[in-house]
């Protein structure tokens, strides 16, 4: 990570030609807007504000970001996957999107080497490069637009990062980890199962509500009662426990 210092008008200072040819190289090609740029990698303890009072960090650009890549990555196991259920889609998206697969995914890539941060290295957030990439992604839409974003993000970090034939198959017990999180934090789970009878009264499903201390966090549905428990506890996790770590 690039160390700062501040000159008098309260600009950054770091060693922008080796930033420029770093980015170059992860982009594969010249920045247009270093400026805009570097504000995707500013972490908020290198923030700096300008005289109007605005605070210039990459927090805003991590909320683009986000919706940017959940509407790629939504958009590509759509096209690609055309046999995979809604169920099995959702489940997928949901690991390529926690925090755990775009920390690693961002630390792939060697956001680190980009970061401008007032951070040692002993106090690293440990979602200090999956916003990052976040970032980096709003500011490419921002200049480039969705298409040449998405083939960036799809071709030179998730193909080139992630096994998704792996992600689309490998199973995460999501039951298992939100019952053991409301043990830890004495928190009252509770199941709530209907039977959805089928229209072609075949095959019924199951749609679960999940509740902790009697609040409803998520609900789920499935063929069966335990793919309805996956489904809600998998969006519960990710609703309520994942935006905490």
């Amino acid at each position: 990570m690039f160390l700062l210092r501040r000159k008098e008008n309260n600009t950054l200072v770091h060693d922008r030609r080796e930033f420029r040819l770093r980015l170059k190289e992860l982009l594969g090609r010249k920045p247009s807007n270093l400026r805009l740029y570097e504000m995707a990698f500013i972490h908020r303890s290198a923030s700096y504000i300008m005289p109007d009072g605005t605070r210039i960090n990459n927090e805003r650009l991590e909320y683009l970001g986000d919706a940017i890549i959940d509407g790629i990555i939504s958009d590509y196991l759509f096209h690609h996957y055309p046999e995979a259920s809604e169920g099995l889609l959702t489940k997928a998206r949901a690991r390529i999107v926690s925090r755990e697969t775009l920390n690693q995914l961002g630390i792939s890539m060697k956001l680190n080497n980009l970061i401008i941060s007032n951070l040692s290295s002993a106090n690293t957030p440990p979602n200090l490069f999956g916003n990052a990439l976040e970032a980096l992604i709003g500011v490419l839409f921002i200049d480039t637009g969705y298409t040449r974003t998405s083939r960036f993000f799809i071709d030179k970090v998730l193909k080139k990062y992630l096994n998704l034939d792996e992600v689309l198959t490998s199973e995460t017990d999501y039951k298992s980890l939100i019952l053991e999180y409301c043990q830890k934090n004495k928190l009252k789970l509770n199941y709530a199962f209907q039977e959805i009878p089928d229209q072609n009264n075949s095959h019924p499903q199951f749609r679960v509500i999940l509740e902790i201390n009697t609040e409803i966090i998520a609900q789920g549905e499935g063929a069966s009662k335990k793919e309805a428990e996956q489904e809600a506890s998998m969006i519960a996790w990710n609703k309520t426990v994942t935006p905490q770590i």
